[in-house]
C-alpha cells in the first residue's frame, strides 16, 4: 500500500459517512453511505429501499469523504475509486458499522453492504481558507 492511499484510510477513519457516486440508467448520482475500513478495502452500509446498490454491483464506482463541516481549518477529500460488490459481513464488521439508523427519508431503513477493492486513491486538502463562515447568497 502506498502512502497516500494510507493517509487516504487513516483520513477516511476520522468521518463515518461519504457518497458513493456512480451510473443508473446512464445518468450519475450520489448517494450517503455509512463506511468502515477492513484491510484496506471500504466497506459501505447503504439503504437498499433506492436500488442504488444494484447499479453499483459489479461496476466501478466512486466513493469520497471529508471533513468539511467539522471546523478543522485544514480541509480535507479522499476519494477511492474502484469495483463495488454487493456483500454479506462478518459480525466484526457489522459492529464497527455500529446501529443502523431506523429510516431514510422516511422509509424504514434496509441496509444493504457493498465492498470497494480501491484502484485509485486520491487525497485533497486545502489549508489556509479564511472564508469558512461563507453564507449563500440568498
Amino acid at each position: 500500500m502506498s502512502p497516500e492511499e494510507r493517509h487516504a484510510i487513516e483520513l477516511l477513519r476520522r468521518v463515518p459517512y461519504g457518497r458513493v457516486a456512480t451510473s443508473m440508467r446512464a445518468l450519475p448520482f450520489l448517494a450517503l453511505a455509512r463506511h468502515i475500513v477492513v484491510d484496506g478495502r471500504v466497506v459501505l452500509r447503504m439503504h437498499a429501499g433506492f436500488g442504488y446498490h444494484h447499479a453499483c454491483n459489479g461496476s466501478v464506482v466512486a466513493y469520497g469523504a471529508d471533513n468539511f463541516n467539522s471546523g478543522d481549518p485544514r480541509l480535507w477529500s479522499v476519494q477511492f475509486t474502484g469495483t463495488a460488490r454487493v456483500v454479506e459481513p462478518a459480525t466484526a464488521e457489522l459492529e464497527l458499522f455500529g446501529p443502523a439508523p431506523h429510516f431514510m427519508d422516511g422509509a424504514v431503513f434496509e441496509p444493504v453492504y457493498m465492498r470497494i477493492e480501491p484502484q485509485f486513491v486520491t487525497v485533497h486538502a486545502l489549508v489556509g481558507n479564511p472564508d469558512r463562515a461563507y453564507q449563500h447568497a440568498r
